[in-house]
């Protein structure tokens, strides 16, 4: 028999440990495998902005796997059945978007924990249980599943207090791009009036217990949130940093 896969992540946030990532929004599962041996702590595969879908999650999850990062998957909205289905297909850390209050947190809650606790689905045979080798997986999975979600509304931020208190609820992150764009500042998650919500919003995070988290490629936004507490941080898209790499100092592409 098999045992079921120590979630590194949410040890390492248990512990207080400061975790790096990339967000990776690329298809390509040879790109996914080298940045897998790049060094980061936690790569996250976001269905939300990006082609990809549970289908083409898979292949990345394979690839990744014998290297010693932590993938974590967006899925496109609070969906319990997409939710259902990139657990099954072995993601054990999920990033749930657009979380706006209490209760829909709980759903986000029951959307990773079987019943009578949550309301995921029960296979016995999936890749998640090592198609059913991993002894007690439906007594164990949640154990080892890291559940995040993401504040980036007013109205989120409004609820901090009450979203954390949300039992399952493992760690919270603060988007600033949605942010900017609640707060009246679209495209501009650097805006003073952004920086101050999010950096308020981080501390507040943290005084839960939770461990906050955040993706920012504005350098400062990026150190004063961890100085305020950011547990799991990127300032690194696959995109961005591609496209970064191959645009020739005096280009104006």
């Amino acid at each position: 028999m098999s045992e079921l896969p120590v979630n590194r992540f949410k040890s390492a946030l248990r512990d207080g440990q400061l975790q790096h990532g990339i967000w990776c929004t690329m298809s390509d599962s040879l790109a996914a495998e080298m940045m897998a041996d790049c060094g980061f702590d936690w790569m996250m595969f976001d269905t939300e902005h990006s082609p990809l879908d549970p289908i083409g999650v898979l292949p990345l999850l394979q690839a990744v796997a014998p290297y010693p990062v932590t993938p974590i998957v967006r899925p496109g909205s609070l969906n319990p059945a997409e939710i259902k289905k990139l657990l099954d297909l072995g993601a054990q850390t999920i990033l749930v978007p657009y979380v706006q209050n209490a209760e829909e947190a709980a759903l986000a809650a029951a959307s990773v924990d079987y019943p009578p606790s949550g309301i995921r689905g029960v296979s016995g045979s999936t890749r998640a249980s090592r198609f059913g080798k991993i002894a007690g997986y439906h007594r164990k999975a949640r154990e080892e599943i890291c559940l995040i979600v993401q504040v980036e509304t007013q109205e989120a931020l409004d609820q901090i207090e009450a979203i954390a208190a949300v039992p399952g609820i493992d760690a919270i992150f603060v988007g600033p791009a949605d942010l900017a764009a609640s707060l009246g500042h679209p495209g501009e998650p650097s805006n003073p009036d952004v920086r101050e919500a999010v950096i308020e919003a981080i501390r507040r995070i943290r005084a839960t217990g939770k461990p906050p988290g955040i993706l920012t490629l504005d350098p400062k936004l990026y150190d004063d949130a961890i100085e305020a507490g950011a547990l799991f941080v990127s300032r690194n898209l696959d995109l961005t940093a591609l496209r970064r790499g191959l645009v020739a100092p005096d280009s104006t592409g």
